[in-house]
């Protein structure tokens, strides 16, 4: 039984680590028309500032699982750079 629960608790921290991969792309993703817009504004102030604080945001949004993750060592060593 010890073996069984070994074996699910080690496929569910993969799982998670490529839960935790898509969220870096979905970061990518949500980054790439914030970084247009500020493009198509002609980079003026609030189109630069709008866009710091869409992608302080988006960072935030990814960034905080993954400290939390590592806080609560969900991510195992190996896995860390």
């Amino acid at each position: 039984m010890a073996e069984f629960l070994s074996m699910l608790g080690g496929l569910l921290v993969k799982a998670s680590v490529v839960a935790l991969i898509f969220n870096e792309v979905r970061g990518v993703v949500l980054a790439a028309p914030v970084l247009y817009g500020m493009y198509v504004a002609g980079g003026t102030w609030m189109a630069l500032w709008l866009g710091f604080c869409s992608l302080a945001g988006i960072a935030l949004s990814v960034l905080a699982p993954l400290y939390l993750a590592r806080r609560y060592k969900l991510i195992p060593a190996r896995a860390r750079r």
